[in-house]
């Protein structure tokens, strides 16, 4: 039984749908309905759209894993002498920071250890710095360390400052599990291997008019990391799509909207909830605090031992979860409880097989 916070289980439906005949994109008219109707369901997911109502944001998807969409929000946006705030808590937090730079930009990073919520405080004195910034980025799930990070105080501090700061938002590990404040955000990144439960190979951006105008001034040559050929696919896509990936994304989000946004969300908060506490019968601390765990991922702190228990949990029990990442790679144990997987009798399985290895 797959447990990991992604690549997460595939439901049936979405491996039949991935059985299909092949079509071709780049010949057969039929790939363009197949995409179009991706793009009005990422649009649901992620709350925008061109309704007058919602907040007009566009969707592009790109063929490549999440990490993809991370690189080709700064490939698109940074050239040497474009300040960046990295607002962080996590590794993905800080590896905004290590982008930036290796784009020739200047990253101004704020950090906190991965066990503390964002240093707002910090970020705040560094908005009212002698820094021009043109964009802030930030997490809002750290998957590493099963942190789920309040961005509304950031995103208010940054619309009280008045300035023309665009916000970047990773939110591969929360996108269709808990609501993210797509509205208020100007490029808001996801994938389709976490919280969809489709296989991993395609990244999501909703991107807005104020991020499409500062990539158009910025004009990147890059054709694979950026997003600029993806603003207008009506006479084709910049390369050839991953057509079987598009499929299988479309049908995993026909199953999400058809259970409904809100019965998804409470799934995902009970099941987070109920790992939490069957992790405290059995003496596990949760890495971080409790009130800042996300509802995809529980992360336990078990210094050392978190290699031992994921090899016992896949060789005695058939269960596959994560170990952490980094300096924490074997002091933290992750049971991902995203998309398919967060259903309260998957995460009761997973921790009757930790419980009987952590007896053993």
């Amino acid at each position: 039984m797959l447990m990991t916070p992604g690549p997460t289980a595939v439901p049936e439906p979405v491996r039949d749908a991935m059985s299909r005949e092949l079509i071709n994109p780049d010949v057969d008219p039929a790939f363009d309905a197949v995409y179009a109707d991706l793009v009005d369901r990422l649009e649901r997911v992620y709350g925008v759209g061109d309704d007058g109502v919602t907040a007009s944001r566009d969707i592009a998807v790109l063929g490549g894993e999440g990490i993809l969409g991370l690189e080709t929000t700064i490939a698109s946006l940074v050239e040497p002498g474009t300040e960046v705030l990295c607002l962080s808590n996590g590794l993905y937090g800080d590896g905004f920071a290590d982008f930036v730079e290796s784009y020739g930009g200047e990253a101004t990073l704020v950090s906190a250890g991965y066990d503390e919520p964002l240093p707002i405080d910090d970020f705040d004195a560094a908005l009212d710095g002698d820094h021009a910034f043109d964009l802030a980025t930030m997490v809002h799930c750290e998957t590493p360390t099963g942190t789920l990070n309040d961005l509304d105080p950031v995103l208010d501090h940054l619309a009280a400052a008045d300035r023309e700061i665009l916000t970047v938002v990773d939110a591969v590990s929360s996108l269709g599990g808990v609501p993210v404040p797509t509205d208020r955000i100007d490029l808001c990144l996801g994938a389709s291997q976490k919280c969809f439960s489709a296989p991993p190979g395609l990244a999501t951006a909703a991107i807005s008019d104020r991020a499409w105008a500062a990539m158009e001034a910025r004009a990147p040559d890059s054709l694979y990391t950026n997003f600029l050929p993806w603003r207008d696919t009506s006479e084709g896509f910049p390369y050839t799509h991953l057509t079987t990936n598009v499929v299988a994304l479309d049908e995993a989000l026909s199953l999400l909207l058809d259970e409904g946004l809100d019965t998804v969300y409470a799934r995902h908060e009970a099941a987070g909830d109920h790992c939490r506490e069957r992790g405290a019968e059995l003496g596990l601390d949760p890495y971080p605090d409790p009130e800042r765990s996300s509802p995809t991922v529980t992360a336990f702190h078990v210094p050392g031992r978190a290699a031992d228990l994921q090899r016992a949990l896949r060789e005695d029990h058939d269960v596959t979860v994560a170990t952490g990442l980094a300096d924490l790679a074997d002091d933290i144990l992750r049971i991902g409880h995203m998309g398919h997987s967060a259903r309260v009798d998957r995460v009761d399985e997973a921790m009757d097989a930790l419980a009987a290895v952590l007896d053993g």
